[in-house]
């Protein structure tokens, strides 16, 4: 059977694009191709996160993985997926889901991987939910908008450094792949997007809770002007700064990831 290509899957289902749920296809089969390419070694078990009419999705399928989960809150998906499930219908597995309430930790069988393209208007929500059970993956490559990538890969002393920057790097490797210009999307957006590739560490850089790291960050980066001994006020700082020869005099972005793990166990678990 020949699949059709995307603009004719679009055309038979008569598929409307749905703004609303941050929809922006990319039809070109070879920067699909790259994406896929980018996540080798692929786990057995890959799942993805909104795959519209599926170019990522047959991407992934030539490399004839055991197991490929999607999961779309858009119902059109099953439409636009029924060519490519009625040729692998044993590998490939349609979820029409909120993907940011479904657990896609547990699909499948270890080692798990994430190869998406996230929605725009909820893909930094939904990635901080995975990183909370960031072992149950063997790795990530995703696709943001080059803001929160920018981010996510950011080093301490960069204007884009902030809590997001802290917990990703706690927990994982962190490597940018390419950018993506909009005008690779349909319909195009405002903004360019990166790719990038997010691979746990057997075990956090330092042995904080994830819980109590979160908290500090949002204290800390919500006042980032300040110096920290304004900013970590609430958790009477000074001797906690001390103790740790942190100078109280610093700003949030100035702080190692370290420091931060510090503070955050010496203020919420001593």
């Amino acid at each position: 059977m020949e699949i059709p290509t995307i603009k004719e899957t679009l055309k038979k289902n008569n598929i409307k694009i749905n703004k609303s749920l941050g929809q922006n296809f990319i039809f070109d089969q070879n920067l699909t191709d790259k994406i896929v390419s980018k996540s080798k070694p692929l786990s057995s078990t890959i799942i993805e996160i909104g795959p519209g009419p599926g170019s990522l999705t047959r991407s992934i399928l030539k490399e004839k993985p055991s197991k490929l989960f999607v999961i779309d809150i858009d119902k059109q998906s099953e439409k636009m997926l029924s060519d490519l499930k009625s040729i692998h219908n044993e590998t490939l597995n349609i979820i029409i889901e909120d993907a940011l309430k479904y657990p896609i930790w547990e699909l499948g069988n270890s080692p798990r991987q994430v190869i998406a393209n996230l929605p725009y208007n909820i893909g930094t929500k939904m990635f901080t939910e995975w990183l909370k059970r960031i072992n149950c993956f063997e790795s990530m490559t995703l696709m943001f908008q080059k803001e929160v990538a920018d981010r996510i890969l950011a080093k301490p002393g960069s204007k884009n450094y902030g809590r997001l920057s802290v917990i990703t790097n706690w927990l994982s490797e962190t490597k940018k792949l390419f950018d993506i210009p909009n005008s690779a999307f349909i319909p195009k957006p405002k903004v360019n997007s990166t790719v990038i590739k997010i691979k746990p560490y057997k075990k956090p850089i330092y042995d904080v809770s994830f819980e109590s790291l979160e908290a500090i960050t949002r204290i800390a980066f919500s006042q980032r002007r300040k110096m920290i001994k304004t900013s970590l006020k609430e958790i009477n700082c000074n001797k906690i700064l001390d103790e740790l020869n942190i100078s109280p005099f610093l700003r949030p972005e100035q702080l190692s990831i370290q420091d931060f793990c510090k503070i955050a166990k010496k203020a919420f678990e001593n």
